[in-house]
């Protein structure tokens, strides 16, 4: 029985090696070729038309009937979900035939491929930077396209990816404050967070930077060099009432006053030690002054 089954299955499989398909790919027709490439495109075997299309786009390329042959390969690689392979593809269809009916489609599918193979908001957001040109290249090309409404509901969807990555970025540096070496991250925290603000002034995550914004300021203030504390309070305490001011109703105000009467408690310790430095630094300077005079009379 064994055997029989052995024998079965290569009869069964030396008949598929024959069927139509393996028939038609062993052909040198092209108009063959060319009639199976679009039939198979046509009934959806996307695979079997690529291998065709393959074969004869490189014997038609020029003719009449390459325009089409070219659209359709494009479109077998975006509907087998190559979508980088079919961005490229349907991106040189466009440069090739910017005056086809088809060329305002092809345009909107290489964009729309790059869009769906964009990553999520945690992933690094090169290739949706690709995605976001090619879908303004459209955009501006056809501003009339019946896809025009589609294209900018690409954009922002991917616009709001960027969003959440930049604040993902925030999130990772204000945790990373707490570590070993706080004052690295202090100053990033700052840095990102104003960066932040100024990129995606609508953002929903704005009030919430504002207010860790006063947070870590304050910190990194708190654990500054002596002579640098001041001007990093006075910074602190200018974030609480730029604060105030953008967000007068804010859940977050109580937090941010209690911060605020720190920041102003330790500037007045601070300064009350600054006046007795700066007064023990003259006292030093006018010493220094006097044993220099002293010693110049003595040389003469």
């Amino acid at each position: 029985m064994r055997v029989q089954s052995i024998l079965l299955l290569l009869i069964i499989l030396a008949t598929s090696s024959c069927g139509p398909f393996n028939k038609l790919e062993k052909s040198t027709n092209w108009e063959e070729l060319y009639a199976g490439a679009n039939k198979y495109y046509q009934e959806g075997e996307y695979n079997k038309a690529i291998i065709l299309y393959d074969k004869v786009l490189p014997v038609i390329r020029g003719s009449e009937k390459a325009e089409l042959a070219d659209y359709n390969y494009a479109n077998c690689h975006f509907k087998t979900k190559r979508y980088i392979e079919a961005a490229g593809y349907f991106s040189n269809f466009y440069r090739t035939y910017n005056r086809s009916p088809l060329a305002e489609e092809a345009l909107f599918m290489n964009a729309y491929s790059l869009y769906l193979d964009a990553p999520d908001a945690n992933l690094d957001q090169q290739s949706s930077q690709e995605a976001v040109s090619a879908i303004q290249q459209f955009v501006t090309k056809f501003p009339a396209s019946a896809s025009y409404e589609r294209a900018m509901e690409m954009l922002v969807d991917l616009q709001g990816r960027f969003e959440q990555k930049a604040y993902m970025e925030s999130s990772m540096y204000y945790r990373l404050k707490d570590g070993l070496y706080p004052g690295d991250y202090y100053r990033a925290c700052i840095i990102n967070f104003q960066n932040f603000m100024k990129d995606y002034p609508d953002s929903k995550h704005n009030e919430e930077l504002a207010y860790k914004l006063v947070e870590v300021s304050t910190g990194y203030a708190e654990n500054s060099a002596f002579l640098k504390k001041k001007d990093r309070l006075d910074d602190a305490l200018g974030f609480a009432t730029s604060f105030y001011r953008r967000y007068p109703n804010s859940a977050f105000t109580g937090k941010v006053k209690e911060i605020e009467e720190k920041a102003k408690e330790e500037l007045v310790s601070h300064s009350i030690l600054l006046a007795d430095y700066n007064e023990r630094l003259a006292e030093q300077k006018a010493r220094a002054l006097e044993n220099k005079t002293i010693e110049e009379v003595e040389i003469k």
